[in-house]
């Protein structure tokens, strides 16, 4: 075969370190266009980014070019540097050493953009601890209770 054709979605979720309530507006939008930009910057075309105060889901195509892991740590490499420098009650801020990472199908990619745009009103029912196991569930991922949420 002469080619290489990929094409695989992945939805992406991780929090702030503690699941600390830091991400609001008028940061939280730029935060999500930043990310954008990132994915874009490393081929991984952004089909919706968003969440909520305490994380970030992240519905991209992944490039064949980058590994997940490469992804993952340079938007939440340079994203914390950008978040830090939008005030003194954000000098602080980190993203959590974990992440999740889930294959979406793409007959599903416009459902899971629709569930990462209602971040908002999803939260106002569930916990994001709750959110990420039943992602985790979902997906058959064996977890230990004890290192998900360090």
């Amino acid at each position: 075969m002469g080619q290489s054709l990929v094409r695989n979605y992945i939805h992406i979720v991780f929090s702030t370190k503690y699941r600390e309530a830091l991400i609001y507006p008028p940061h939280e939008e730029e935060l999500h266009r930043y990310m954008g930009g990132i994915c874009n910057s490393l081929e991984c075309t952004p089909i919706k980014i968003g969440g909520y105060t305490d994380h970030i889901h992240i519905l991209c195509m992944l490039s064949k070019k980058i590994a997940l892991i490469d992804l993952v740590e340079e938007i939440k490499r340079t994203s914390s540097k950008i978040m830090k420098t939008k005030g003194s009650h954000l000098s602080h801020f980190y993203w959590q050493n974990g992440y999740g990472a889930f294959s979406v199908n793409p007959a599903q990619v416009a459902t899971v953009a629709a569930y990462i745009a209602n971040q908002h009103e999803h939260h106002s029912k569930k916990t994001f601890q709750d959110e990420y196991r039943s992602f985790l569930k979902k997906y058959n991922v064996d977890f230990d209770e004890r290192y998900v949420w360090n």
